[in-house]
């Protein structure tokens, strides 16, 4: 596959049969898109999973080696949409995963009771008068609440939802009130929630929920999960999320 000046082809973590394009000047997965797609919860009677803002389609991707359930990319950027369609392309998994360019708030009104599962890794940042915006618009749409607020994610989470679907997200922990209560408010209870930190004794930079749309109440703190030890290196848990062997 040719690529273009700005383009840089990777293997998707250690997973030598997935590759991806990325572009320098785009929004790149990183650790937070990792913990998301392992994080998220595929049931039995889980037949759908919809990605809200799927960028270049790295979640779809590695949702792909957990399972065979289909799996649709939501993605406002045309360029990040187009990107994501030739990385899907890429790895032959046409019959899996499909990209759609759109508004995610749009396609839940014209798709309501879409999927089991409904997964998002969020701009992270509101913007205020102390808001520093990115001169990039992709990586600026990408981080910032520029496009759609949280509240509006979660709201068209529960438009997507069928009855006991769920819905997982990953944000930054000083959010953490706003999305349990705006969970609460668009009938999504939360159950699952893990705080994620850099290295023991450091605080939490990042925390994953999960809830349950017209789920009865009873929230589960997982343990901690630490990224680092000491020395900087990953932990085993987010080794083998990278589809490392144990022991290696």
């Amino acid at each position: 596959m040719e690529l273009k000046t700005n383009e840089v082809l990777n293997y998707l973590l250690a997973h030598k049969d997935l590759k991806i394009i990325q572009r320098r000047d785009m929004f790149n997965f990183s650790l937070d898109t990792v913990l998301l797609a392992n994080f998220a919860s595929i049931t039995r009677d889980t037949h759908r999973i919809i990605d809200l803002g799927t960028n270049n389609a790295a979640i779809p991707l590695l949702l792909s080696k957990r399972t065979k359930v289909p799996v649709l990319g939501i993605e406002i950027q045309e360029e990040a949409a187009e990107l994501a369609q030739r990385n899907i392309a890429l790895n032959h998994l046409e019959d899996q995963i499909t990209i759609v360019c759109d508004d995610m708030k749009s396609y839940a009104k014209s798709h309501p009771k879409a999927a089991k599962l409904v997964i998002c890794n969020p701009p992270f940042f509101k913007i205020d008068e102390h808001s520093n915006l990115n001169d990039n618009e992709y990586l600026r749409i990408a981080r910032h609440e520029v496009k759609i607020t949280l509240s509006e994610i979660i709201e068209t989470a529960r438009m997507l939802l069928e009855y006991r679907g769920r819905f997982a997200m990953i944000h930054r922990p000083d959010r953490l009130i706003d999305i349990i209560e705006l969970m609460k408010h668009n009938d999504i209870e939360p159950k699952r929630l893990r705080f994620v930190y850099p290295k023991i004794g450091k605080d939490s930079h990042m925390v994953l929920v999960e809830g349950v749309y017209k789920g009865q109440p009873g929230l589960k703190i997982e343990p901690p999960l630490y990224a680092h030890h000491e020395d900087g290196t990953y932990t085993e848990e987010i080794r083998m999320m990278f589809g490392e062997k144990e022991n290696v």
